[in-house]
């Protein structure tokens, strides 16, 4: 016991004559807590205490076993998902749906180490053959049971997952039918969670939602246009022979396996460019994004001739001058094109006219008198006219068309001035010489 020491001074009270009570008012008040709940619920089922005790004993018990409940076996399948597998052949085992047949085929290769040897355990003890012969099972199944064994021997090997899980086309997520209503991000978000399985790198961006900064949505679409994938086909290669007793046809079976790799790897990578670049047209974000960037735009260009209207007009006025000046001078540009190419073929044709002028010169004089010799005279006027300059060629054909009979002597001069100049041999053209 502890005893208070003794007052110091005298202690008294005031009292104010004046104060009064404040005024009552008026509140609700509600039962609550767990004791009241015990209370109605007994009441509104008519249940006695010890009915009430009995049915509360019993969630109890439920809520204890359903604690003991290993989490893993909630996401392993309760029935087998695809029923064929129990008469699939064993033999052809690669084209089974390996996950399936491991009660996995939620999971799929979010599946641990762990769970896989928790979902083989399961399985082995509900499809093994003494059990399900015990059972009187229908079917044989023991094609089956070899399955699950080379599904666990296949999902256990850090070298083999990873070439299955490449081919797992069932983990694949197809994108929205095109054409269709759909919620953009959760029809696109399942699609890019599902091909990011095959990133080498660790961090793939989020698809995010309509809040997403500009900066992360080109991030994400920039790393999925150089996206880099791990994905292989090794799984779905033939089997090469492990006896070594014709290395050519193991060689030739190997190469066969490469290049169906390397095809089936160009034909993925192609796909998803496709599927990236559907993405992005179809992105309401990036639509949204061009919309404000097109009204920052216009808001920047009308801020900018807001103080300058007269200025923006005259500006008009000059471009539409400026237009159509650009336009006289392309259709005058256009009409000078169409006028040199015309000079440029009726330059042609005159060319080709004074050619065949030339040519038919000796024909016309009758070969000079000289027709046992035609064959020779025609060659080597060709061989003239095809080394005539464009101004000789005029000149040459002018003096034959104004002197028919002097045109032996007219080829003549134009020989000796091409042989002079070194353009012709003599020797080739000997009969005007």
């Amino acid at each position: 016991m502890f005893e208070l020491p003794p007052l110091s001074g005298a202690v008294g009270a005031t009292v104010e004559s004046g104060a009064k009570l404040t005024p009552s008012i008026r509140r609700p008040i509600e039962p609550v807590g767990k004791f009241f709940l015990h209370h109605a619920q007994r009441t509104l089922r008519n249940h006695t205490w010890s009915e009430f005790e009995k049915i509360e004993a019993e969630k109890n018990v439920q809520n204890v076993e359903q604690s003991n409940v290993d989490p893993d076996e909630l996401l392993f399948d309760t029935e087998l998902a695809d029923e064929s597998l129990l008469t699939h052949d064993a033999r052809d085992w690669k084209t089974a749906d390996l996950y399936a047949a491991m009660g996995l085929s939620k999971l799929r290769y979010r599946a641990t180490n762990q769970q896989i040897i928790k979902a083989h355990r399961k399985q082995v003890l509900k499809y093994h053959p003494d059990k399900t012969s015990a059972s009187g099972a229908s079917l044989d199944q023991d094609g089956f049971f070899k399955i699950i064994q080379k599904a666990y021997e296949t999902l256990t090997d850090s070298n083999k997952r990873p070439q299955y899980d490449s081919c797992d086309f069932e983990a694949d997520v197809a994108p929205p039918k095109k054409g269709t209503n759909y919620d953009f991000f959760e029809a696109w978000a399942p699609v890019f969670e599902s091909e990011a399985r095959f990133s080498k790198k660790k961090d793939v961006p989020t698809l995010g939602d309509m809040n997403t900064s500009k900066e992360d949505v080109e991030k994400f679409y920039s790393f999925w246009h150089r996206f880099d994938s791990w994905r292989t086909f090794e799984f779905l290669d033939e089997e090469v022979p492990d006896d070594s007793s014709n290395r050519d046809h193991k060689r030739y079976i190997e190469r066969k396996n490469k290049a169906a790799r390397d095809k089936k790897k160009t034909a993925d990578n192609a796909r998803l460019v496709k599927l990236v670049e559907r993405a992005m047209n179809e992105d309401p974000r990036i639509k949204q994004f061009k919309e404000e960037e097109k009204k920052e735009k216009e808001r920047k260009k009308w801020e900018r001739e807001a103080g300058a209207r007269a200025e923006a007009e005259a500006k008009a006025k000059a471009e539409a001058e400026a237009k159509a000046k650009a336009e006289a001078d392309a259709a005058q540009a256009a009409s000078a094109k169409v006028d040199k190419k015309k000079a440029k073929e009726a330059a042609k044709a005159a060319k080709k006219k004074n050619k065949r002028s030339i040519r038919n010169a000796p024909k016309d004089a009758d070969y000079f008198g000289d027709a046992d010799k035609s064959t020779t005279i025609e060659e080597q006027t060709g061989l003239i006219v095809d080394s005539l300059d464009d101004e000789q060629l005029v000149d040459v054909a002018e003096k034959i068309k104004s002197d028919t009979a002097a045109a032996k002597n007219i080829l003549s001069d134009a020989a000796k001035a091409l042989t002079d100049a070194g353009k012709l041999p003599a020797a080739i053209v000997s009969y005007y010489l």
